[in-house]
């Protein structure tokens, strides 16, 4: 097979994934009497990553795999092509998510030793469900509690290639900070918590309206008292 073929195949198969595709499954593609070498499979996404620089698609590497995407500094306009309101998150379900990327593998009673409050069942729910974390194993003391840590959904909905992408703690002082560094497309939801209630909501039309007219309109801040602030959480992660 030569190479202009070759390029052709893989372009193709990138494009139509659902998912990021690693060398391995790239591989898969061909019989083994026309399988190309994996070097041969890597000098072709070099190309093609070379192709596609600056242009509206590029080819990003996440984690093991590899995927095509549009620019991310084409966002605000593409985000204009769907009408639907995007989900919003808790603070808490925000800093249970920084707490695992940064501290895993951790358990769940860990979570709550560094953010002071109970983690509900709901968060963790949540999270796995979006694929953003998983369980990795169950910590060797009694009770073998689980060991969460992230899973690959995380790196590709926040455009990390691996976890080292993340930003330093050191530079970092209170999980606001932290979330707008990772915060390439979630809405975060300031309100005050409740309880078990869910932690996605769908964003009010007045809130939405207000928004878009650019009045600068946002949701309260916690004012109930029983959730520590951001700053609190990530002295306590960093200070452990």
């Amino acid at each position: 097979m030569d190479e202009v073929e070759l390029k052709r195949i893989i372009e193709a198969a990138l494009f139509v994934a659902d998912a990021p595709l690693t060398i391995d499954r790239l591989l898969q593609m061909f019989p083994e009497d026309a399988r190309p070498t994996r070097q041969e499979v890597r000098d072709m996404l070099s190309r093609l990553e070379e192709d596609y620089q600056g242009r509206g698609v590029e080819l990003r590497r996440i984690d093991a795999g590899y995927r095509f995407q549009s620019d991310q500094k084409l966002s605000d306009w593409l985000g204009k092509l769907w009408s639907g309101r995007s989900p919003r998150y808790s603070r808490a379900l925000l800093e249970t998510l920084a707490i695992i990327a940064y501290r895993q593998p951790i358990t769940r009673g860990e979570i709550e030793e560094i953010r002071g409050v109970s983690v509900s069942s709901e968060i963790v729910k949540t999270l796995l469900s979006r694929e953003w974390i998983r369980q990795v194993g169950h910590r060797d003391v009694p009770g073998k509690p689980a060991l969460f840590g992230t899973a690959n959904g995380f790196l590709e909905h926040f455009n990390l290639s691996s976890l080292g992408d993340l930003p330093s703690l050191s530079e970092l002082r209170d999980t606001d900070t932290i979330a707008r560094e990772l915060n390439l497309s979630l809405d975060l939801d300031l309100a005050p918590e409740e309880g078990e209630g869910s932690e996605i909501e769908e964003e009010p039309e007045e809130y939405e309206n207000a928004r878009e007219a650019g009045d600068g309109a946002r949701a309260p801040d916690d004012a109930d008292g029983d959730d520590p602030s951001g700053s609190e959480v990530a002295d306590r992660a960093v200070g452990d």
